[in-house]
């Protein structure tokens, strides 16, 4: 897919979801804050209570950028951890690799950050992981394995090209971008984590 066409299916989404999936995406939104389409602009009925449930949990899946069986099983398991589940459900979420490679600034995009976890440019305490879905505990280093550093993207990275665009770096993350370097300090809480979201939405949906 070419990236003129990937750029217009990610704003078309962003602006079906009313919220910017990537940087780029919220400069289209800007100019053009209303739905896509030839009736972007007409003034919609209510929607029905499980339409508002089914957009929230896109919402959360789409900022991801996960798969549903995915988000299922991130929900069964944040349903059995104590404390509320919403909240459990965003911090597990938060704590996938490619999610941290995002807020540490290594990446402009979910999409991005993902790729490059793919094609094995990141490392977990020194050793390549090319899984996505990792799970990051406390106290462990991401970083950009030194022989990818040299590449044009992860140069423009770690001269904070992208932490100029994305949300502040969250308190659960210290990153020294300089050095591509980013340590999971402590368990991430909802109310850091950078994600639009009505998590309790997303349980009524699940428990519907």
């Amino acid at each position: 897919m070419s990236g003129n066409l990937r750029t217009r299916r990610t704003v078309r989404h962003s602006r079906a979801l009313g919220i910017a999936l990537t940087p780029k995406a919220e400069k289209y939104m800007e100019r053009r804050p209303y739905g896509p389409g030839q009736h972007g602009r007409a003034r919609r009925r209510a929607d029905s209570d499980y339409a508002v449930r089914l957009k929230e949990k896109q919402r959360l899946r789409a900022q991801y950028n996960i798969r549903e069986a995915q988000m299922r099983r991130y929900f069964e398991e944040a349903k059995r951890t104590e404390g509320l589940t919403g909240e459990n459900l965003v911090e597990l979420l938060e704590m996938r690799l490619d999610a941290l490679v995002l807020r540490a600034g290594f990446a402009r995009t979910i999409q991005q950050a993902r790729q490059f976890v793919v094609h094995r440019h990141i490392t977990v305490n020194g050793k390549r992981v090319d899984i996505p879905s990792f799970r990051v505990k406390e106290g462990q280093v991401i970083e950009v394995h030194e022989r990818s550093a040299k590449f044009e993207p992860f140069q423009v990275a770690a001269a904070g090209a992208h932490q100029q665009v994305l949300p502040a770096t969250p308190g659960y993350l210290t990153v020294e971008i300089d050095k591509l370097r980013a340590t999971l300090s402590r368990r991430p809480k909802r109310s850091e984590v950078p994600v639009t979201c009505e998590e309790q939405l997303v349980v009524e949906y699940y428990a519907r």
